[in-house]
């Protein structure tokens, strides 16, 4: 079975890079962790140029295909993944490329994958929004997780881009860029706690999602936990780069971290339910199934931060979780994947001829 390509394609490429970013991340040691990540790193590399090369075929192929997909009111919203697939391939490159490419490569790869990842994002952040409010027909019950993707690119950015800030010069070029990832985190706080509003609503008010379409109620974690992982790793740095207000800016990571991840605990279990009711039901396989993976890891590496600015094992428990968590999912997913390409295409039935009636 030959599927079309979309934007959503990216989501595995995100789901896998995420996991050579949360093992090395981890708040203890695991044998073999980063052997493991570095695996992941490069699959996550591998699949990036993959789904990459099969959107400039299909481009190719179809000239009006990325406004198609722009004018849809539901594959828009994934415009949000190849953004977040450059920037999470990016910071695996920091992370564990080192290991492949040396220390100087790794960083300028990564530097590049962020800016590319960081300016696609921005773009998503404001044109899928702008196309939502002026051509596309929203009803009230439309909201899914999926609205999240084009908004949360920026606060990937805000943490990832906090692992390059101390390479640059130290003063102007150092402090502009912390400030700038310090917007980029209040841009998708922002915006996200609206976009969580609306799939609240949609939810209380009309019931769980489609079968295909609830697995995105897992998306809410990756704004939730990308917060936490952004601030605390923005708070780290900042007291070196601005020492005037960087003791504030680092107070920050425990004063917005753990109220969030008291929601996020919350959010985990209702997904969790919502989901279990719906493998009963019958889960269908859909490329939504990646959502279990990449929200997931966000959560670990939310934990993580948190273990590290408060030294407490409650968080560094949760992280272990949500590593298993993150890993099962991944399976799942990959499974998933494995059977939408491996499943036989089933024939049109065609419907009876009609005796043709010559009164």
């Amino acid at each position: 079975m030959r599927l079309p390509y979309g934007p959503n394609w990216y989501a595995a490429t995100m789901g896998t890079g995420i996991v050579a970013v949360v093992l090395p991340g981890l708040p203890f040691d695991i044998p073999g962790a980063m052997p493991l990540a570095l695996a992941f790193w490069l699959a996550a590399g591998l699949l990036l140029v993959a789904t990459a090369t099969v959107m400039l075929l299909s481009i190719w192929q179809e000239r009006s295909l990325l406004r198609r997909q722009y004018d849809d009111p539901v594959m828009s919203h994934f415009y949000g993944a190849p953004a977040m697939a450059l920037m999470t391939v990016g910071a695996g490159t920091v992370g564990v490329g080192h290991e492949v490419l040396g220390a100087t490569a790794a960083i300028g790869l990564g530097a590049v994958l962020w800016t590319v990842g960081t300016l696609l994002g921005l773009w998503t952040a404001i044109a899928v929004p702008y196309r939502a409010i002026t051509c596309h027909e929203v009803a009230d019950d439309s909201a899914t997780g999926g609205w999240l993707m084009p908004v949360v690119p920026p606060m990937v950015s805000a943490t990832t881009g906090a692992g390059l800030v101390p390479h640059l010069p130290a003063g102007q070029a150092r402090e502009t860029l912390l400030i700038v990832c310090y917007a980029f985190f209040g841009l998708t706080v922002i915006a996200g706690l609206l976009v969580l509003n609306q799939l609240w609503q949609r939810l209380v008010r009309h019931g769980a999602l489609a079968p295909a379409a609830l697995p995105t109620v897992w998306i809410v974690l990756g704004f939730l936990g990308q917060s936490t992982t952004a601030v605390q790793h923005l708070g780290e740095i900042a007291p070196s780069v601005v020492p005037v207000y960087g003791h504030a800016l680092s107070m920050l990571a425990v004063c917005y971290g753990v109220p969030v991840w008291g929601f996020t605990v919350l959010w985990t279990v209702l997904a969790l339910a919502l989901t279990v009711r719906q493998v009963r039901a019958g889960m269908p396989v859909a490329p939504t199934w990646w959502s279990f993976t990449f929200p997931i890891g966000t959560v670990a590496t939310g934990n993580s931060a948190l273990a590290a600015a408060t030294g407490l094992g409650v968080f560094e428990v949760g992280s272990g979780i949500a590593a298993i968590g993150l890993l099962a999912g991944w399976v799942a997913a990959a499974y998933g994947t494995v059977r939408l390409f491996t499943m036989p295409v089933r024939p049109t039935r065609r419907p009876a001829l009609q005796p043709v009636s010559n009164g």
